[in-house]
């Protein structure tokens, strides 16, 4: 049967058929004098288009979704820091909590100056290693009392945390299994700005969710960060913190980190951790526990044409030193405030950005040679880096240890920063409670000094002095800058 077609629907098809043909004749074509028309055929175009689909189905098993528990503390009171607010979800339901519960105590009374509450969250992961190594966000883990791992074939395992470095925002996890598949971590090498990345995650909880941008700047730096971040336009969400930023070659070259938004969501900026970054802290960890920073004691800006043309640069590129610490390692090798940073062992420095890239690959101890516009004059400088004082790594036995013995209390000493930022010459960390002790209104953080009047600081010595027939201790403990005796009723 033979269906009539509309006139328009004919014009339509008569004009593709012409323009069809024109596109098959047109390398032989010449108009008057002029040169043979090249045009390209779509299936050219076409093949030049990375291949995110393959690089989807071949690495979306290697990615995991993380999903954490715990308690979070919230201030009742109204002198509340931002340091209370739930930074990964940008603080809104902690100051919903924090209001009502404002309001519950000016009503009602009775509420402390802070409460601990329950907490749950979610974000991403992927495996570096068949036997169960994740890399992910350390935030997407903060307050973290049991973290659970979830894969692509749905098995889920609780993991161990093996350590966290707040200053990269890295953690490395482990899962008891084997044979897994795992992604494969890009060599160093430069970055190009417009090269197609990919990233696969759990945004808002939905799992495996794959989405693709390019790369918008390099060695990104962020307020109060020590990282050059990888900028992208590739959707990021909550949830995808801590899942992994592919190239075209199928290799990991960040982990998702942060975005910059004004809603909460995505608005076309995300940032990503260099796996280079992240692999230096992996490593550390896996053999130690815990990061090393190097420290050059110096605060830095950017240099902008006027600040240039102040210090009698000829243009705008390099890091103005703005702050000197005192006895640092730049102070000892001479470095003022006002001196500009041209280059780093031998690397150009073009933004402030690329001073932390480089100090970031570098261990405390390290000699370095920095090329310094000084007071007018080009001048190299020599100076030894120091170590910078990292309070967040750390290598539990486990995520949130479990607490055990007639107190109900898991213990660790406490670490010689934490002794001086207390104030205390010895003493045990608190790390959870149960039974007797949160019957006895004691909370995680708080610092056990001494039982009975006698001072602690080994758990053994605890174990002796909760072993004995006492029905009850009296437990000396130390919360912010307050010291109190807490009865214990032991059962």
């Amino acid at each position: 049967m033979h269906v009539k077609q509309p006139p328009q629907r004919r014009s339509i098809v008569a004009v593709a058929a012409v323009f069809g043909l024109l596109i098959a004749t047109a390398g032989a074509c010449t108009i008057g004098s002029a040169q043979p028309m090249q045009i390209v055929p779509a299936t050219a175009a076409l093949l030049a288009l990375p291949d995110t689909a393959g690089i989807a189905a071949q690495f979306t098993p290697t990615v995991v979704n993380v999903r954490i528990s715990g308690t979070h503390k919230v201030s009742t009171s109204d002198d509340a820091t931002e340091q209370d607010s739930d930074e990964d979800s940008g603080s809104q339901d902690a100051d919903a909590v924090r209001d009502f519960l404002r309001r519950f105590q000016q009503r009602f009374g009775g509420l402390p100056r802070e409460m601990r509450l329950p907490v749950r969250g979610e974000g991403s992961g992927f495996i570096v290693r068949s036997d169960g190594v994740i890399l992910t966000a350390a935030h997407v883990i903060n307050d973290a009392e049991e973290v659970l791992v979830k894969l692509t074939d749905r098995r889920e395992f609780r993991a161990k945390v093996l350590g966290t470095d707040a200053v990269t925002d890295v953690a490395v996890l482990k899962i008891d299994a084997t044979d897994l598949p795992f992604v494969s971590l890009a060599p160093p090498q430069p970055l190009r700005v417009g090269e197609w990345v990919l990233a696969i995650g759990s945004p808002f909880g939905f799992e495996s969710s794959v989405t693709v941008g390019v790369i918008s700047a390099t060695r990104r730096s962020l307020p109060g960060g020590g990282v050059p971040f990888i900028q992208t336009d590739t959707a990021v969400n909550p949830g995808n913190s801590g899942g992994p930023l592919f190239n075209m070659r199928g290799e990991v070259i960040g982990i998702n980190a942060q975005i910059y938004s004004r809603t909460g969501g995505y608005q076309g900026l995300s940032f990503a951790i260099p796996i280079d970054v992240a692999k230096r802290a992996e490593e550390q960890i896996l053999a130690a526990g815990q990061v090393r920073h190097a420290r050059l004691g110096v605060t830095l800006q950017e240099l902008d044409q006027t600040l240039a043309e102040s210090f009698k640069l000829d243009q705008a590129t390099g890091a103005l030193i703005n702050d000197v610490e005192k006895g640092g390692p730049a102070d000892r090798a001479g470095l003022e405030s006002g001196d500009v940073v041209l280059t780093v062992n031998g690397q150009a420095v073009n933004v402030s950005g690329d001073v932390s890239a480089i100090l970031g690959l570098a261990a405390p101890g390290d000699p370095i040679d920095l090329d310094v516009w000084h007071q007018g004059a080009r001048r190299t400088f020599h100076a030894r880096l120091d170590e910078a004082i990292n309070h967040a790594s750390r290598n539990p036995d486990a995520v949130a240890p479990r607490p055990k013995g007639r107190l109900g209390l898991a213990l660790r000493p406490l670490q010689p920063d934490e002794r001086r930022d207390s104030g205390v010459l010895s003493g045990l960390l608190i790390e959870s409670v149960s039974d007797a002790a949160a019957r006895a209104g004691l909370q995680p953080g708080d610092l056990l000094l001494a039982i009975d009047g006698k001072p602690v600081s080994t758990v053994a010595q605890v174990d002796i002095a909760a072993g004995g027939s006492n029905r009850s201790v009296a437990l000396l403990v130390q919360r912010g800058a307050r010291k109190v005796y807490v009865p214990l009723r032991l059962v």
